[in-house]
């Protein structure tokens, strides 16, 4: 069987040269996203659990919280309890909190061991359960520090002091404005985190460097680095001493001895031990006339003796295991066996190198605002999730932001274009008769204006499409079906005339196997006579069906603030919800004028009793709220007006 070809030794320099450079590159430290202003600490503790009365909550940060800051504490039922703030005496936080800013395109640490306390009046505690507490403010660079943690509280109740009432100010629209302008990738997804427990003061709160004398990399993330290169350096000598000539008349170690000088060949002919097969210039294996191979015979691996008296390899033979792969010089000791182990092990130990940093840097990964737990993992206790571009999620997600049309971190209402992130909503129809059962047909177009068709499965579909009037009024939530060429249909039916707006709302797959989640809106017309139905008036109590539907929070621009949702059968028992789409309800928000679309998502359990949403309002308005859930198999939907001033 014949031998493959050997190597030759400049591509074998190009690997090495390449894998240690992949090393380099590697193993570099990833760049540190920035933040500033992190809250680090705070009593209660994220997801603590209370039994005594609470009359303040102090949230301590890494520098003082900018004086029009905002802060509310929401109360089970979703009614606010908090009265006021002031700052606090500093102290030592528990861990040193490790922050980054950008200096002349360079990242440069530094280490906070103090923490600055925002204290938050409470009111009172008028139930057991879940309290979060909410936050904006402005950090000294301009960064929005935003966010929302949580506790729980199993003590008595307390009543609330005499003539109180429940605050509902909105924050300062200068704070707005400000954070907005100033918005920034490190702290542009307002994603809320909070400590796990008093021993990790947070996510974001990095432990120091370990043994280091400054704020780099610890011990451990070096220590992989060095294994990596230590190894790499060892196999590259011992690539070395394998390509080192054999020395003159000892053995190989392969039963034959090499020539005094392996580089001249003799020229004159030369006896065999070997029958070996006739050769064209382009030596062993070279085709002969006419495009074909001539089968060759393999040499033995004995020493073939020539006509001069000294000993050689067979020239016209195969290359030999032990030629020379870089050169193919008789007695070099490399070969492609020993050049796979060579590039395997290298591989190996640059990987292992690599794991063994990036556990360590893993572990002093820096301060950010929006601290991200790994892939998949479940988020920290007490931590929610994120609000922008229109998709908004609980902590049972984890921490993530979506592309969608923008990338500040103030939440957007979506869908207010036909295009947005390199795809357009394609409709085939864009009207239909009052009252007629049609098909909607239409497709998501990418830049090759080719329609796409890898679509990412998100609550239990690969598109929800929303359907809404001008006038908030003629809600549908609808899944369409996907035909092999891309073109989505369901039937719809709309009973008045007048305009309409179609979401769709989706994740594709993109090339290189990433979601890219993204919210399209298009016009859609019932000719005929229109008569707009006046929005409602904001109420708290709505009818679904045969079931009560209760709303309580309090909507806050910029802020991310918990809507709780709890649905009864009948005034005194609460209706067994179950799960719709993978959740116990789903709630999207449409403003009015533009139309603007917000979909929440809920926490992934029950919380005392409601659904309960985390949701930031994109801007002073008035909007529709549309709460889907789902009773006896049965979807139902609650519909609420909420002003936002």
């Amino acid at each position: 069987m014949r031998r493959h070809p050997q190597i030759p030794g400049r591509m074998v320099s190009g690997l090495l040269a390449l894998l240690l450079a992949s090393a380099v590159a590697l193993l570099a430290p990833a760049q540190p996203a920035a933040a500033h202003g992190t809250l680090a600490e705070s009593t209660p503790a994220g997801g603590a659990t209370v039994r005594e009365p609470v009359t303040a909550v102090r949230l301590f940060f890494t520098e003082k919280a900018a004086a029009n800051a905002y802060f509310t504490i929401t109360a089970p039922g979703g009614t606010r309890v908090d009265n006021g703030w002031s700052y606090g005496e500093p102290k030592p936080l528990a861990k040193p909190v490790r922050e980054y800013f950008l200096v002349n395109g360079q990242f440069e640490p530094r280490e906070y061991t103090t923490g600055f306390p925002a204290v938050v009046a409470v009111a009172h505690l008028p139930a057991k359960g879940q309290y979060s507490v909410s936050y904006l403010s402005m950090a000294s660079d301009g960064d929005a520090v935003r966010g929302t943690m949580t506790f729980r509280y199993n003590g008595p109740v307390t009543a609330a002091p005499q003539g109180w009432t429940p605050p509902s100010t909105q924050p300062d629209p200068a704070l707005l404005a400000a954070t907005e302008q100033h918005q920034t990738s490190a702290q542009g997804s307002a994603v809320p985190t909070t400590p796990a427990d008093p021993s990790t003061p947070t996510a974001a709160a990095a432990p120091p460097a370990e043994s280091t004398g400054e704020s780099g990399p610890g011990a451990r993330a070096w220590t992989g680095w060095a294994v990596a290169i230590m190894v790499a350096v060892g196999l590259a000598g011992f690539v070395g001493w394998r390509r080192r000539p054999a020395r003159t008349g000892k053995p190989t170690g392969r039963g034959r001895t090499s020539h005094a000088t392996p580089a001249r060949r003799s020229a004159g002919p030369r006896s065999t031990n070997k029958t070996v097969g006739a050769r064209t210039g382009g030596g062993v294996g070279a085709p002969a006339a006419g495009g074909k191979q001539r089968p060759e015979t393999v040499a033995s691996a004995r020493t073939v003796a020539t006509t001069d008296g000294a000993s050689t390899d067979a020239l016209d033979s195969e290359p030999r295991p032990d030629v020379d792969a870089a050169a193919g010089t008789p007695g070099s000791r490399l070969s492609n066996a020993h050049l796979t182990l060579f590039v395997g092990g290298l591989v190996v130990a640059l990987l292992s190198g690599f794991g063994l940093a990036r556990i360590a840097t893993a572990d002093e990964s820096p301060a950010t605002g929006n601290a991200r737990p790994s892939a998949g993992g479940p988020p920290a206790s007490g931590q929610v999730g994120s609000a922008t571009d229109g998709h908004q999620h609980p902590a049972g997600t984890g921490p993530h932001t979506h592309p969608g049309d923008g990338g500040t971190g103030q939440a957007l209402a979506t869908g207010t274009t036909v295009s947005a992130g390199g795809y357009t909503l394609q409709p085939l129809e864009r009207s239909q008769s009052p009252g007629v059962r049609a098909d909607y047909r239409f497709r998501i177009v990418g830049t090759d204006r080719q329609a796409a068709t890898r679509f990412a499965v998100v609550h239990d579909k690969p598109l929800h499409m929303i359907v809404v009037g001008r006038d908030l009024s003629g809600y549908q939530h609808l899944h369409p079906t996907m035909a092999p060429d891309g073109t989505w249909s369901v039937p719809l039916t709309l009973a008045r005339p007048g305009g309409y707006r179609v979401y769709a709302d989706f994740s594709v797959t993109t090339a290189d196997g990433k979601q890219q989640p993204l919210v399209l809106g298009v016009d859609h017309t019932v000719p005929g006579a229109h008569s707009p139905t006046a929005l409602p008036p904001a109420q708290a109590q709505a009818t679904a069906g045969p079931y009560a539907v209760s709303m309580t929070g309090t909507p806050t621009v910029g802020v991310t603030a918990p809507i709780h949702f709890q649905v009864s059968a009948d005034p005194t028992r609460p209706a067994q919800l179950e799960p719709y789409l993978g959740a116990y309800g789903h709630l999207v928000v449409v403003r009015e004028g533009d139309l603007g679309y917000v979909h929440v998502h809920p926490e992934p359990e029950l919380v005392d009793g409601t659904v309960k949403f985390w949701l930031t309002a994109p801007s002073s308005g008035r909007y529709r709220a549309f709460f889907d859930f789902q009773v006896a198999g049965k979807v139902h939907t609650g519909e609420f007006t909420i002003n936002i001033y």
